[in-house]
C-alpha cells in the first residue's frame, strides 16, 4: 500500500508537464508572430507556416499503422470545424501587432467560459451556479481590462474575444459531430484550410482591393508577400515546430489527465505570454490588465472544475 501511494503524482507530472511545454511552445510561437507583424503579412505567416506542418502530418497519417487515410470521415463537419479554427487565427493574430500580448492572451482565455454556455445552448448541458459565477467573473476581468469606455479603447482590442468565440465553437462542434476523427487528420485539415485561406487572401486582396493598403495602412493585413532568407525560413520552421508541440503536447495532457487539472495549469500560457511581452516588446502590465488577468484565470478555473 505505501509503494503504491506516490504513483498518482508521479503519472499527473507527464501531463501537467506536457500542457507546461505546450503552452510555453504557443506563447513563443505567438511572441515570434507579434515580433513578425512588422516584416511579414499574416497571410505570407498562414501559407508558409502551413506548408512546414503538412509535410510532417501527411507523413505520420500516412505510416502510423492506426491512422485510417488522410480523409476524414465526416468531411463537412471537419471542413467547417477547420473554417471556424481559421478565423479564429485571423482574429488573434490581426490584433497583435497593436495590443499587448498578455491582453490579448487574457482575453483569449475567456474561452471556457464560452465553451460552458454553447455546450449548454447546442448540447444540453446544465450549467450549475458555480459556473455561472464563473461566466460573471470571467467577463467583469475582460471589462476591467480592456476598459470599453476609456479614451485609448480600440475595437482592435476586441478582435481575441472574437476568436474565443470561434474556438469555443469549434471544441462544441469537435465534441458533437467529430469525435470519431483523427486528431492527426483534424490537424491536416486545419493546416490545410489555413494554407488555403492564406493564398486565396494574397491573390484576392491586391486585386479586388489594390488600394486597401494606402486607405487603411495595415501592413500586416494588406500587405505585399516580402522575400525570404534562411532566417526567415528558420522562423517559419520554429512557428510550425510550436504548434506541433502544442497540438500533441496539449493532445496527450487532456487525454491522460484530469481534466480540471490540465486546464488549471494550461492559464500558465498567459505566464508566458506576459513574459515575453516584458522580454521582447518591453509591454509592462498595469493594475487593469493584472486585476483583469486574475478574474479571468479565476473564472476559468472555475468553469472548468463545475462539470
Amino acid at each position: 500500500m505505501n509503494q503504491a501511494l506516490p504513483q498518482a503524482p508521479v503519472k499527473l507530472m507527464y501531463p501537467v508537464g506536457a500542457i507546461l511545454l505546450a503552452v510555453f511552445a504557443l506563447s513563443l510561437g505567438d511572441a515570434l508572430i507579434k515580433a513578425l507583424s512588422l516584416s511579414f503579412p499574416l497571410w505570407q505567416l498562414f501559407v508558409m507556416r502551413s506548408i512546414v506542418a503538412v509535410i510532417p502530418l501527411i507523413l505520420l497519417i500516412h505510416f502510423l499503422p492506426r491512422e485510417q487515410g488522410l480523409r476524414p470521415k465526416a468531411r463537412g463537419w471537419v471542413a467547417l470545424r477547420s473554417l471556424m479554427l481559421t478565423f479564429q487565427w485571423v482574429a488573434y493574430y490581426a490584433a497583435l501587432p497593436t495590443i499587448d500580448l498578455s491582453v490579448a492572451g487574457a482575453t483569449f482565455y475567456t474561452l471556457p467560459l464560452f465553451i460552458t454556455l454553447f455546450a449548454a445552448c447546442f448540447l444540453g448541458e446544465h450549467i450549475r451556479p458555480l459556473g455561472w459565477l464563473a461566466i460573471g467573473l470571467g467577463f467583469s476581468g475582460v471589462l476591467i481590462m480592456l476598459r470599453p469606455g476609456a479614451d485609448d479603447f480600440s475595437f482592435t482590442a476586441l478582435l481575441p474575444l472574437v476568436g474565443a468565440i470561434l474556438y469555443a465553437l469549434s471544441m462544441v462542434l469537435t465534441r458533437a459531430k467529430c469525435q470519431q476523427e483523427s486528431p492527426l487528420v483534424l490537424g491536416l485539415s486545419l493546416h490545410l484550410t489555413i494554407l488555403t485561406v492564406g493564398a486565396v487572401a494574397s491573390m484576392g486582396f491586391p486585386l479586388f482591393w489594390p488600394d486597401a493598403l494606402q486607405s487603411t495602412g495595415n501592413q500586416f493585413i494588406f500587405g505585399a508577400w516580402t522575400d525570404m532568407g534562411i532566417t526567415q525560413w528558420l522562423a517559419m520552421s520554429a512557428l510550425a515546430v510550436a504548434a506541433v508541440i502544442g497540438a500533441v503536447g496539449g493532445a496527450y495532457a487532456y487525454q491522460n489527465g484530469p481534466s480540471a487539472t490540465v486546464a488549471t495549469f494550461d492559464y500558465s500560457y498567459l505566464a508566458f505570454l506576459t513574459v515575453w511581452g516584458i522580454l521582447f516588446f518591453a509591454e509592462i502590465p498595469d493594475i487593469f490588465t493584472l486585476s483583469g488577468m486574475a478574474l479571468i484565470i479565476s473564472a476559468g478555473v472555475l468553469a472548468v472544475r463545475q462539470k
